[in-house]
């Protein structure tokens, strides 16, 4: 069945799950049609426009009891997850801080498109790109206890941002220290996790960000240069199809997403502490 109004997707009784990828002033109020209809939902981050949107969410996931993952994609890249693998096993030691940087150059026009409105978009770059990082350092250092970042629209002629700087502090004192541009001109992916025993470095996304790749420097004891290993990722993003295949188990297995309403309602709320930062 093809259509072109969505409600008719979400009222369907012979659909068991509905993939939300709208612009983002729709994504509460799809995402929330589906789990009224009691349909399991794999909405694209960043799930809404608003902590409110997003608290609205998850009390109706709850109240229904179906299943909702975010699509936080960036954890399913490979060096990411290898990356998340030699955390666990302890290889970097006690974890210390986390650097990223995310951006892109845009394109003639890009001002005008929907990301530049924000009654479509809810924001700028940090809504955008930003969540990725502000996610996948959540995932290293775990939840962000205090914020303190900035917003600025320097180049692109829209009212929303066009960079964005964070220091994030996770409840043990750890760090994260992000910017992310859609002044970037040359696209680009970096993400630093620092351990004192160990340093990754994911490089790159494939495409246009250049060949995906992870660097394991491993501290020696006389420490001086690090043992150096380097995976490369020259494979097609196969993300998207991981994350979906892992939300397919997490229906049959009824068991709860490692990428959640919780989780993005945590990036939201960063988002908001630096716009709110921002405007004071």
């Amino acid at each position: 069945m093809a259509t072109t109004d969505w409600r008719e997707v979400t009222q369907n009784r012979d659909v068991s799950l509905v993939i939300v990828a709208t612009t983002n002033q729709l994504l509460r109020e799809i995402t929330a049609s589906a789990l009224e209809n009691g349909k399991h939902v794999l909405v694209e981050k960043p799930a809404g426009r608003s902590v409110q949107e997003l608290e609205e969410l998850v009390g109706l996931q709850q109240a229904t009891g179906k299943l909702v993952r975010v699509g936080f994609n960036h954890r399913y890249h490979p060096a990411l997850l290898q990356a998340q693998a030699l955390a666990r096993s302890g290889a970097l030691g006690e974890m210390m801080f986390v650097r990223g940087r995310y951006g892109h150059g845009g394109r003639i026009g890009y001002d005008r498109e929907w990301r530049a409105d924000p009654a479509l978009s809810g924001g700028g770059e940090l809504i955008d790109q930003g969540v990725h990082l502000i996610d996948l350092s959540r995932v290293f250092l775990g939840e962000i206890a205090a914020t303190r970042g900035f917003a600025k629209t320097y180049f692109w002629d829209m009212p929303v941002d066009d960079n964005a700087f964070m220091l994030l502090t996770a409840k043990g004192g750890q760090t994260a220290f992000l910017h992310v541009s859609c002044t970037e001109w040359k696209n680009l992916f970096s993400l630093e996790i620092y351990g004192k025993n160990a340093k990754l470095h994911i490089e790159g996304l494939g495409g246009s960000y250049g060949v995906e790749r992870l660097y394991y420097y491993k501290m020696l004891p006389e420490m001086g240069p690090p043992d150096t290993t380097i995976w490369e990722y020259p494979r097609g993003d196969q993300s998207w199809a991981i994350e979906l295949s892992e939300f397919l188990e997490d229906i049959e297995l009824g068991r709860q997403p490692s990428a959640s309403l919780s989780d993005a309602l945590a990036a939201m709320r960063v988002v908001e502490d630096v716009y709110r930062g921002s405007a004071a």
